[in-house]
């Protein structure tokens, strides 16, 4: 653990978020191929459509994307991603929806900041030179990530000697980074990076030892929504079709200690929480489902 343990507690930009009854972070990629929804949103009317659709089934979170990660995804250069993802963050700001960006990028970051988006979601736990000093200069909530690797490369043969013992010391050291560039630990969330650099048992081995990850003290984000491994386990091939076993892995995640999920379909990780939260806290069922 770092510093107090306090992982139902996260520190945005303008407001402390209570994520103890789990949080939803609805995913709006505004790209042309990304592995779910690429070139859905690419329109900047119809990525703040879809963001206004997940915001009221239930997402408190609204994390916008200007540039895929999936595996074997090519980058794209700062300047394309500001024109995908700017004039959307800048709206939903305005209309008082809480923004993360997603991105690696301190360029595009401090842009979106600057619109309004209270937090950097970066799967490279912050590596590139300057983004820790911009979420320590502008008090942003912040996602760090486990990633094996970059996305172009990152599931050539991924291999551990103990996956979740290797994650948890990776993301202690990042935080550990951040702490001492300046960043409160009120501010970091941390994610373990499934189907980041891992393989189908390496993502169950870690989605079944969240408590592990959560022991390190700060919101743990899950972000499994419709990935390929739910596919190989239940022969869905359609990523869209995946929003079941999705649910599946919120509803367990939350058991196990994380408290942010990173979603496509809100509506039914959103009945998987509530159902989750009322058998783990029978004597608060009341208040969980009014919630």
């Amino acid at each position: 653990m770092i510093g107090a343990d306090d992982r139902n507690q996260w520190q945005l930009r303008e407001r402390l978020l209570d994520v103890s009854r789990g949080v939803l972070m609805g995913v709006v990629n505004v790209t042309s191929d990304s592995f779910s929804d690429g070139g859905v949103n690419l329109l900047a009317s119809d990525a703040i459509a879809t963001a206004h659709d997940l915001h009221n089934a239930g997402a408190e979170i609204i994390d916008v994307g200007g540039e895929s990660t999936r595996p074997g995804s090519e980058p794209v250069s700062a300047s394309e991603e500001l024109q995908r993802v700017l004039p959307v963050v800048t709206n939903l700001s305005e209309e008082g929806l809480v923004v993360s960006i997603d991105t690696t990028k301190p360029a595009v970051a401090e842009a979106a900041i600057d619109a309004g988006a209270q937090i950097v979601n970066d799967v490279t736990s912050c590596s590139t030179p300057g983004m820790a000093e911009l979420v320590a200069g502008t008090g942003v909530g912040v996602v760090l990530m486990h990633s094996k690797g970059p996305p172009k490369t990152m599931q050539e043969s991924p291999s551990y000697e103990d996956v979740v013992e290797e994650v948890a010391g990776y993301l202690r050291s990042r935080v550990g980074m951040l702490l001492k560039n300046g960043v409160d630990a009120s501010a970091i969330a941390i994610d373990p990076g499934i189907g980041f650099g891992k393989t189908v048992a390496h993502n169950l081995e870690l989605i079944g030892s969240l408590e592990v990850i959560a022991g390190l003290g700060r919101p743990v984000v899950l972000g499994a929504s419709r990935k390929s491994f739910l596919g190989v386990i239940t022969g869905i091939e359609t990523p869209a079709d995946r929003d079941g076993p999705t649910a599946v892995t919120t509803a367990l995640g939350y058991e196990r200690g994380a408290r942010v999920f990173r979603v496509h379909d809100v509506v039914s990780s959103r009945a998987a929480l509530a159902v989750t939260g009322a058998i783990v806290a029978p004597q608060r069922w009341d208040e969980w489902l009014q919630g």
